[in-house]
């Protein structure tokens, strides 16, 4: 399935797309399903009928299930009576896809935005290569495990305010 152009999107197809898309992630509810980048198209293939692709962040992430019935969900509620959500593995998901509102969301709720991986912009490039404390904005911090609540997140500490904090891994 070729993700439509956002040109050739119907304005029924954006309305449902901005619903699906403000979808909670289960594992991470300050960000909806769009501010992660995990939702990566819904369109109408007959009347009353959509599919949606969803990429999870990692291949067993446990949340796909819940995330597909919610856009269920959602999309039954706004009229749509069949819904087939389909996980896309390729091209995978990472961390770039993460919205700024999503990075700006992550930071507010205390937990490390993930760096970006991507290709660098053109022009000057501001180089921050340190994980900053999301409490003080220290980078003068430390990993406690690489792991934390979720195999997306590490568990660092701020030698600064000696805050702990969960660091959302770069996954690029």
């Amino acid at each position: 399935m070729v993700t439509p152009s956002p040109l050739a999107e119907t304005p029924l197809e954006r309305e449902l797309r901005q619903a699906a898309g403000s979808v909670p992630d289960p594992e991470l509810p300050v960000l909806s399903l769009a501010e992660l980048g995990v939702l990566r198209s819904l369109r109408m293939t007959g009347p009353g009928k959509v599919e949606v692709e969803l990429t999870p962040t990692y291949t067993g992430c446990p949340a796909i299930e819940t995330m597909a019935a919610d856009i269920e969900r959602v999309l039954h509620q706004h009229g749509i009576p069949e819904v087939a959500v389909h996980t896309v593995l390729s091209p995978p998901w990472t961390t770039d896809a993460i919205s700024a509102d999503g990075r700006r969301k992550l930071q507010e709720f205390g937990i490390a935005p993930p760096r970006p991986t991507g290709p660098a912009p053109a022009g000057p490039i501001a180089v921050d290569l340190a994980i900053r404390c999301p409490h003080c904005g220290s980078t003068s911090t430390s990993l406690l495990s690489r792991f934390s609540s979720t195999a997306c997140k590490a568990l660092r500490r701020c030698e600064s305010c000696l805050e702990p904090f969960d660091h959302f891994k770069e996954l690029s």
